[in-house]
């Protein structure tokens, strides 16, 4: 269900023109930050649709720690995005269709 709600945000970034990357952070069953990538949209080689996601859920809860929360994505995130994820201390990552299950992040 999340790896759906990933690839729905990566349609909306392909149809704005964007690079074809999604991801939600889900907590408690809840998905509560989204993320298209937006790198192109804003000219900004850092706006990755995972840390667009964690951005979208900590602006939602209003704080900075995830470690309740899963990331799902369209693809395995790159180092810097998965260091994202650890800052923020998500607890687990999925990726690709098959919701991959891609462990805790790591800083790198």
């Amino acid at each position: 269900m999340f790896v759906k709600a990933a690839f729905a945000m990566r349609a909306r970034a392909v149809e704005s023109g964007d690079q074809a990357y999604g991801a939600v952070i889900v907590r408690n069953g809840d998905l509560i930050g989204a993320g298209p990538s937006r790198v192109i949209m804003k000219n900004d080689p850092n706006a990755h649709a995972e840390r667009e996601a964690i951005k979208d859920a900590q602006a939602a809860m209003n704080r900075t720690d995830l470690s309740d929360c899963l990331l799902y994505s369209t693809s395995r995130p790159c180092q810097d995005c998965e260091r994202a994820a650890a800052q923020a201390r998500i607890a687990r990552m999925y990726f690709g269709r098959d919701a991959a299950d891609g462990g805790a992040p790591q800083l790198r």
